[in-house]
């Protein structure tokens, strides 16, 4: 595998010291910059794959010089909050999944966001009319959907438990990335250029994002001093400096009174945000959720997010069937029928297990599964929305009894990134963080040169006490994150991962079965077209998915619907992360070829 080429290395030309954060159309002197994207890479040594070259090889950087897996991936982390502002940062939370080489055993940290003390029930209303704020860009763009960031305290606790760098040490890849500045790609523009008027409404994110009333150019050079700064406190002080002190005062004051420009139209709902907010939260350690599938043993995150429940309990439903002897378009049926049962439990069932009864037990029973897929009809697709099931009651056996339905609406955006990392001695990390909308709440701290989450529009728009994802205070709001990792006789066979707000289960679903069932490499497995069928009418689909499969899956009923977000026009599901072990001891990082402007793998030692 060629090793991944250097960004406009040792660029020359002087430019004055006086340039703080924001773009910079004329070349400077900035240092090797990471710029070409390699999808795959085979090698030893340990791997990396991200969306990012500049994240990869801050992961590389720290593998090569003794880190393992945990301070590997919090450096590739930190530094996408610095390239890929608008999906991750030290303003979101997320979800970190380890594998133990020396234990054998996996881990995980739950650092989602958690809503202030004083949110209301009618958060989400708007007082003038009685009625839910217009979810975009009305409610997104707001402190009001800010929840208590969960990434610093995600971070510090997993080199805790797992690394060997203090944060300080993990940071500095990204401090430098930041300093020195990236090069503006196509997509870091149309995204800024996709949330204009949402930048625009605050004179802090405008400033940064939008200098001079655009969009950074093209090939220029877009510096974060700020963030570079935010970054160095916590680096001296640890994350006492983000949960406590000035820098959480100037978090809570953000949220309570954004920084509106005079000309914004938007609302723009304050928050309720408080320093003791900050201070009381945790990132949590708990147990993974777990099923096994073909002999392997998948692990993922258990509620609040309901990535590992979901993609455990679909797995589990398709166990029954044997996938390999069957037709692409009827394994491709049963793929997106088995998607719909384990949709329409999570709707049902999942939500913050401190405020809610989950029974994650039942969902990854693998009884309850073989139950669920019962329900499938071999010919023909089910109308939508099919049922729960009943979790109180079942032993496996057709028929099975129903639940009422849920009043779900899927409020989750594409937007998240993704991480996958793994080191020498065998650990493992697959993490998931995001800032959930494509830009989150459009709010950057002033001075600081981070944006704010918009999670809190994850909870359920208007509040009802049956509904697991109900707004309450200090809860969590139900994720789709979904951070795998998968074992084969204890051993690591392989980690994935994907953004794509309720779609990233069935992206890892979809590439678990494309892997393990339907014969394809893993990077061939990554890059297949996707569809996602989340118990709804019709089935959300690539183009190129609805031109290889749509005839055929026609007779079976399936509605195919091009896939398509409110922020841009890209038709895209997903964008993988994995690394796959192989028997010979080589790894296989894999990315995205193409989704996203396409991913970076690397290995620290490329295989001859």
């Amino acid at each position: 595998m060629p090793h991944v080429g250097r960004r406009l290395a040792a660029l020359t030309a002087a430019l004055a010291m006086s340039v703080t954060s924001g773009a910079v159309t004329s070349p400077a002197f900035a240092g090797q910059r990471e710029a070409d994207k390699t999808s795959t890479a085979t090698g030893y040594g340990g791997a990396v794959s991200t969306v990012d070259p500049e994240a990869s090889a801050a992961a590389i950087e720290v593998l090569r010089d003794g880190g393992n897996a945990a301070d590997a991936a919090v450096a590739a982390a930190a530094t996408l909050g610095v390239t890929e502002p608008y999906s991750a940062g030290i303003g979101g939370g997320g979800y970190f999944v380890f594998y133990d080489a020396k234990t054998g055993r996996v881990g995980t940290i739950d650092g989602r966001e958690t809503a202030p003390a004083a949110m209301p029930r009618d958060a989400f209303i708007d007082p003038e009319t009685g009625q839910p704020y217009p979810f975009t860009p009305e409610l997104v763009t707001s402190g009001v959907s800010v929840g208590v960031p969960g990434t610093p305290a995600t971070w510090e606790r997993a080199l805790d438990h797992w690394g060997t760098l203090s944060l300080g040490e993990a940071l500095k890849p990204a401090i430098k990335v930041a300093t020195r500045g990236f090069v503006v790609d196509e997509t870091f523009r149309q995204q800024t250029l996709d949330n204009e008027l949402r930048f625009a409404a605050f004179t802090s994110t405008s400033s940064l994002f939008l200098p001079g009333g655009d969009a950074p150019a093209v090939g220029s050079i877009f510096r974060n001093q700020d963030l570079a700064k935010t970054y160095r406190l916590l680096a001296k002080q640890g994350t006492r400096a983000f949960y406590r002190g000035p820098l959480a005062a100037e978090i809570a004051a953000t949220v309570q009174d954004p920084p509106k420009t005079a000309t914004t139209t938007l609302p723009v709902p304050a928050g309720h945000m408080t320093t003791a907010d900050l201070a009381a939260y945790r990132a949590l350690d708990q147990a993974p959720a777990h099923v096994e599938y073909r002999g392997l043993d998948v692990y993922g995150m258990a509620p609040s997010s309901s990535g590992g429940t979901t993609v455990g309990e679909a797995l589990n439903i398709l166990d029954s069937f044997n996938l390999t002897e069957m037709s692409t378009p009827d394994a491709l049926h049963h793929y997106l029928e088995a998607s719909a049962l384990a949709f329409a439990d999570r709707g049902k069932y999942v939500g913050d297990p401190a405020f809610v009864d989950v029974p994650t037990g039942a969902l990854t029973d693998p009884l309850f599964g073989k139950e669920r897929a019962c329900r499938i009809d071999p010919l023909r697709a089910a109308s939508k929305p099919v049922a729960p099931g009943e979790v109180s009651s079942y032993d496996g056996v057709c028929p099975a009894a129903a639940a009422p339905l849920a009043d779900e609406k899927d409020t989750e955006n594409i937007s998240t990134t993704n991480l996958t990392v793994a080191d020498k001695w065998g650990n493992v990390v697959e993490y998931t963080l995001t800032i959930e909308q494509t830009g989150g709440s459009g709010i950057v701290v002033p001075g600081r040169g981070f944006l704010l989450n918009n999670e809190l529009t994850d909870f359920s728009t208007v509040y009802d006490p049956a509904d697991p994802n109900r707004i309450e205070p200090g809860k969590r709001p139900r994720s789709s994150m979904s951070p795998t990792i998968i074992l084969e006789d204890g051993k690591p066979f392989l980690a994935l991962g994907s953004p794509g707000g309720s779609t990233i289960i069935t992206t890892v679903l979809q590439t678990i079965l494309n892997r393990v069932d339907l014969g394809m490499d893993i990077p061939e497995a990554i890059a297949a077209p996707r569809a996602a069928q989340r118990n709804t009418a019709s089935v959300t689909a690539e183009p190129e998915f609805i031109t290889a499969y749509g005839s055929g899956l026609a007779p079976y009923g399936h509605e195919l619907t091009p896939a398509g977000d409110a922020f841009s026009s890209a038709a895209e599901i997903g964008a993988v992360t994995a690394i796959e072990f192989r028997r010979d001891g080589t790894m296989v990082a894999a990315a995205e070829p193409r989704r996203r402007g396409g991913g970076s793998a690397m290995v620290v030692t490329p295989s001859p």
